[in-house]
């Protein structure tokens, strides 16, 4: 049944924060018409206005972003809903983790992946974005816990757009802006204590090598423990990065990203009665030797060369390799006192009290291997077709990606207390076994054009077009099941190769400098092997088609440091893969998600700057053959709000905080597990020198017990969030 939003107190200090600029806008609006004159007929970056008369200088506001062209645009000439964290919302809010930092995204929810919790598996507009995650540009495809260490940015696209990033991004796409050399030598070291055993530090440093040249350098180590007991992650990282020819028609960028990780992993809780089991929060039913084992090596190539102010090229290379050494255990079912085992289907009803239930423990054990190889090649070239100006994107991509997964299994894991787990190591009477290996590569070969066309001084046309050809294959080591199964066995071998032409278009108004309204569409595709994984049955099926509308406004007020947007969405998946029965599919299903959202950002004031996003989603399984039509998608949230707000005074102090809002989830397709909503409080004070900073952050301010993310296998499991957590960043700057 879907979610009611109720008006609480929580609900209008949002509402309240997002309309706190309209009355400046409506004033504003008399004088943007009068004042208006001959509109530039070629986009322009709109320059952040600095504020002055503090040592603080940050800014949450952003001009621009190159996640909705592949070049630097503004936002105003970007027909689709873009949210851009930038590195100084993520210092003010202490968010380390790619996770805190998305929390700034209304519309994305944390979840697992189908029978695994490895990595950043994040939903977007009610759809996995998993694969969706990129690095520069470039598809970031490994499964592992990325940091903020090395980022100046993280953006966000909503909405379908193949046309741009090839298969995938049903729900839009996730790009990380690494940190680059610049030409003035700079540096800055941060140690971080907190709580409950957390400890990080990390450093920045940036050195000119001549008058166009650079060399920096982002490091970062971390060990952090949690309030939830067990729970601990050791890791760290190097980002080296240089650049040749700053300034010059020609420029080389050479980067590095090296990290490792090593991480505890949480399968949460398994539910009862459809709810999480109600027990403590820091219950953990894993076992102590658990561990999640990362490293990821990922190198990156780009050249750039400007053979006229209305021509240049640019040419892009990036090899990563991932390896993922997984020893993970999960609450597999739960079972009575007399050995009953709960439908777990079902959410695991019973009449029972929860002192006499218990936990089944299963492993989910893997060593995975990842390596790709991915090029890109733009020319941009503007010209003009009389009195109508374009911009003219062009481009070639080429890929190829391998992936190994080796599973294992442990036999003769415990039982667990449901109220009162012991945290134990694996018993020494517990053997493993070896299970498939399943072997996977794909290439893409994909041609593009992109084409931003000013009419005249207040309309723009983005029309857009790709050719993908997505050519994958897998390989099973095991394609049998053990008697008794319910399982169906893994084709031994499957391949399929795919054509999609991917479109995308936009049309733009623009009144006055201040205002921009849009109305945009586009599509994607999801192939069956997308992920270079497979489930079995679907292997001959064609790709699932995606497509938006979206209809919106950005407005850009208070001297153009103050951003409001907003959109009406329809995005449906019009041929999802449903199962009619046991091992079959077909492409017969379909999923809607509409909704509308708003964003403000920047400041409102000298002093006070805020960040703030509201998203509505009315998401529903249209039609589907496995008894989920009429169901809410798992992990797709009606109600997704945002605030942080802070306020600056005396010179040198900053304070502040926000809330994160979320309301009930289910955790399947099914309906049967349902999480409630939640409203988390964090809080921050600062004091500020030219050479050095102090920041408090305080996380989870109210200790409010409330489920993170979500993972849909073995019935749907809740993993729970932090409590109260207080951290202490000191900042030295030189």
């Amino acid at each position: 049944m879907p979610t009611q939003f109720r008006i609480t107190s929580l609900h209008a200090a949002l509402l309240t924060v997002l309309a706190l600029p309209v009355s400046a806008f409506a004033q504003s609006a008399t004088t943007d018409d009068a004042s208006k004159t001959s509109h530039p007929k070629k986009a322009q970056t709109l320059q952040t206005v600095t504020v002055t008369g503090s040592v603080i200088g940050n800014h949450y506001d952003a001009d621009s972003s190159s996640v909705g062209a592949k070049i630097p645009a503004a936002l105003r000439d970007i027909p689709q809903s873009v949210v851009v964290v930038n590195r100084d919302l993520l210092d003010a809010q202490g968010a380390t983790s790619f996770q805190d930092a998305l929390r700034n995204v209304p519309g994305i929810t944390i979840g697992g992946a189908e029978g695994g919790q490895i990595g950043n598996n994040i939903n977007l507009h009610g759809f996995s974005a998993r694969t969706d995650i990129y690095l520069d540009g470039f598809r970031d495809a490994g499964q592992y816990y990325r940091d903020t260490f090395d980022l100046s940015a993280i953006e966000v696209l909503k909405g379908p757009s193949s046309m741009l990033f090839g298969r995938g991004s049903t729900g839009g796409v996730i790009n990380q802006v690494s940190k680059e050399p610049e030409l003035k030598a700079f540096g800055q070291v941060s140690a971080t204590v907190g709580t409950d055993d957390r400890y990080r530090t990390t450093a920045d440093f940036n050195q000119p090598l001549s008058d166009t040249a650079a060399v920096r350098l982002n490091v970062f180590g971390q060990d952090m423990q949690s309030t939830r007991n067990v729970l601990k992650n050791k890791d760290y990282g190097f980002a080296p990065s240089v650049r040749f020819g700053i300034g010059t028609p020609t420029q080389i960028t050479l980067s590095a990203l090296l990290q490792r990780n090593h991480d505890q992993p949480d399968y949460g809780f398994p539910p009862i009665n459809g709810r999480p089991a109600h027990v403590s929060h820091d219950n953990f039913y894993g076992l102590t030797d658990d561990h999640t084992n990362q490293d990821v090596d990922s190198f990156n190539a780009r050249l750039e060369h400007t053979f006229s102010p209305d021509v240049s090229l640019r040419s892009q290379l990036q090899y990563s390799q991932y390896t993922t050494n997984a020893r993970e255990t999960a609450a597999n079912s739960v079972v009575t006192a007399a050995g009953v085992t709960l439908n777990k289907n079902a959410g695991n009803p019973t009449t029972l009290p929860l002192q006499d239930l218990y936990v089944q423990l299963a492993s989910h054990d893997r060593v995975i291997h990842q390596k790709n190889l991915d090029s890109q090649t733009d020319l941009i070239t503007k010209f003009d077709t009389g009195s109508i100006q374009h911009t003219l994107i062009t481009g070639i991509e080429l890929s190829h990606e391998n992936y190994n997964n080796q599973s294992y299994t442990r036999n003769g894991l415990p039982l667990l207390s449901l109220v009162n787990p012991v945290q134990e190591s694996t018993p020494a009477n517990v053997t493993t076994s070896v299970g498939n290996y399943a072997q996977s590569s794909a290439n893409t070969a994909a041609v593009y054009a992109n084409d931003t066309i000013h009419l005249n001084d207040q309309w723009i046309v983005v029309a857009g077009l790709r050719r993908d050809r997505f050519d994958a294959d897998i390989r099973n080591s095991i394609s049998t099941v053990s008697p008794g199964s319910t399982s169906l066995p893994a084709p031994a071998y499957a391949s399929q190769t795919v054509y999609f032409t991917s479109v995308r278009g936009g049309v733009i108004y623009q009144p006055s400098d201040k205002q921009s309204y849009y109305v945009s569409y586009g599509t994607s595709f999801d192939p069956s092997l997308e992920s270079l994984t497979l489930t079995s049955g679907t292997q001959d099926l064609a790709p699932e088609k995606n497509y938006s509308y979206e209809l919106g406004g950005k407005w850009n007020l208070i001297n153009d440091t103050l951003q409001i947007t907003s959109a009406l969405f329809n995005l449906e998946q019009t041929n999802a893969r449903t199962q009619t029965s046991a091992g079959e599919y077909v492409l017969d299903g379909n999923i809607r998600v509409r909704g509308g959202e708003v964003g403000v950002g920047g400041h409102i004031s000298e002093h006070w700057q805020v960040f703030s996003g509201y998203t509505y989603m009315s998401a529903k399984v249209i039609k589907a053959a496995d008894g989920t039509q009429g169901n809410v998608p798992a992990n797709t949230p009606r109600n997704t709000a945002t605030a942080w707000s802070t306020y600056t005074f005396g010179g040198n102090w900053e304070v502040g905080g926000g809330a994160t809002y979320m309301s009930q989830r289910f955790a399947n397709n099914t309906n049967t597990v349902s999480v409630g909503g939640y409203t988390r409080w964090d809080a921050t004070l600062a004091w500020h020198q030219p050479r050095y900073d102090i920041r408090l952050n305080i996380l989870n301010l109210t200790n409010k017990q409330y489920f993170d993310a979500l993972i849909q296998s073995d019935g749907g499991r809740s993993v729970p969030a932090i409590g109260r957590t207080s951290m202490v960043t000191f900042t030295y700057k030189f």
